[in-house]
């Protein structure tokens, strides 16, 4: 209850403060002046606003990921603002409302809410008053891999308090969650400590059994939720079908939709155009250092794999010596080590082949600015999978056919989540997540958190 009366209020207190920015802002163009209806309607549409998000499962929230939060959010604005033009008509205040101060709280509020709202579950999270208790029933490399990822992806607000399968001892740990002995014994830990919620990921126990132990839990558990044995099928584009009485998951490929690539490849070409003018005088510097110190060629150009399997010259920034590819073989050659490093994450912790410009443009992927020209030709996306090397197409697998159906990204899933600390299997799964789940919000998330990854992380090298 305390979580959801501080969102509310959190976000009571940013629609006012947006409204006064607005307002400031439309006084500096001197735009009329500001009426009692004005400062009403905009009180009404903070009302709306609050009570749609409380619509949309906002408050508090939990079980929504980042992509489905932010497209909530959205939803959210653009609701209030077709309601508050619906009232002005409905009304006739139409003439007596600001269109300029209106036109600037729903943008400002658009780009504001989701910040604030991850800052005030952060916030909450600090405290230790975010996230809902959850016990997981099944342990095993199932279960730990579900506790790795509710432990990693916090924002959802499940925390995993203890794990429980059928072993009948307790005491153990599984991912620093305690183990709490068998399923009979998770109905006596809900009551003791008031757990609402319990998600069963049994992959190998018999259907009729697993039946009977969620018809069990039903009784104790108010949410109940069954991880279904769907291993490498996607997730947040399920589904849930009543097929006459039969359950049925339904599972679309968002990638197949030709509106859905039009709408990916206008935010790359919107955001690489008005970013790439912006930036143009960083890319003027980056080239001068990077010619000033090794008097070599500005770019490195390299083959990578396009999204229908064909090669390409991909551009970067050169970071390392001239002749780098040559000295690497001798080095893999040379060195067992070095050559067990490169195997695992094709990429070398401590390279002596890296420059010193070349080291700062690594760590902050400046070393990719070049790349926003394939966004424009349309052999890359702001967003994507890695761009491969055509010698690593044997080492991808069987999931190369399902990578390369989108162009590969200047970021994705492998850079946000690990950088160079992601070994290269699981960059691949990574990649795979990406092409299964993509959409507009997840794209935007990628994006938001690239330049939260390029501000406080040092990882890449």
């Amino acid at each position: 209850m305390w979580v959801v009366l501080m969102l509310v209020f959190a976000d009571v207190v940013a629609a006012l403060v947006v409204w006064g920015v607005a307002f400031a802002l439309r006084n500096l163009w001197g735009s009329g002046e500001v009426l009692g209806i004005t400062v009403a309607s905009l009180a009404s549409s903070t009302v709306v606003w609050v009570s749609v998000r409380a619509l949309l499962g906002l408050y508090p929230g939990y079980g929504l990921d980042a992509a489905e939060t932010l497209r909530r959010e959205t939803y959210s604005v653009g609701a209030t603002l077709a309601m508050t033009a619906v009232f002005a008509l409905a009304f006739q205040v139409g003439d007596l409302l600001s269109r300029l101060m209106l036109g600037l709280g729903f943008l400002i509020l658009l780009a504001a809410a989701p910040l604030l709202r991850h800052l005030v579950k952060w916030g909450l999270m600090r405290f230790g008053l975010w996230g809902k208790p959850v016990a997981i029933l099944g342990a095993g490399e199932a279960g730990a891999q579900l506790v790795r990822g509710l432990q990693r992806e916090w924002g959802l607000g499940f925390k995993p308090v203890a794990v429980f399968d059928f072993r009948t001892h307790r005491g153990t740990l599984l991912e620093g969650v305690t183990h709490g002995g068998t399923v009979t014994d998770a109905l006596d830990v809900a009551r003791k400590h008031r757990i609402e919620t319990v998600v069963f990921v049994l992959p190998h126990v018999r259907r009729e059994h697993l039946a009977r132990f969620v018809e069990s839990a039903s009784l104790n558990f108010r949410h109940v939720i069954v991880v279904p044995n769907l291993l490498h099928i996607t997730n947040s584009a399920v589904i849930a079908r009543d097929l006459a009485g039969t359950f049925g998951v339904e599972i679309k490929h968002n990638l197949l939709n030709p509106w859905a690539l039009w709408a990916k490849r206008t935010l790359d070409l919107a955001a690489t155009i008005a970013g790439g003018i912006l930036i143009l005088p960083l890319l003027l510097v980056i080239a001068f250092a990077v010619w000033i110190e090794s008097r070599g060629g500005v770019l490195y150009k390299a083959p990578r794999m396009r999204y229908d399997g064909k090669p390409f010259t991909c551009l970067k920034f050169r970071t390392m010596v001239p002749e780098a590819e040559a000295v690497l073989q001798r080095m893999i050659e040379e060195n067992p080590h070095v050559r067990e490093e490169y195997l695992k994450y094709h990429k070398l912790r401590n390279d002596p082949r890296i420059t010193r410009v070349g080291r700062f443009l690594r760590k902050t992927s400046l070393d990719e600015l070049p790349q926003l020209w394939h966004v424009l030709r349309g052999e890359m996306s702001l967003v994507g999978p890695r761009p491969y090397l055509p010698r690593e197409s044997e080492k991808i697998g069987t999931t190369q056919k399902e990578i390369l159906r989108v162009p590969p990204g200047i970021t994705g899933l492998w850079q946000v989540a690990g950088r160079s600390h992601t070994a290269f299997d699981e960059r691949v799964e990574l990649d795979a997540y990406y092409v299964r789940n993509w959409s507009v919000w997840l794209d935007l998330v990628i994006l938001v958190r690239t330049i939260k990854t390029l501000l406080f992380s040092r990882t890449a090298y």
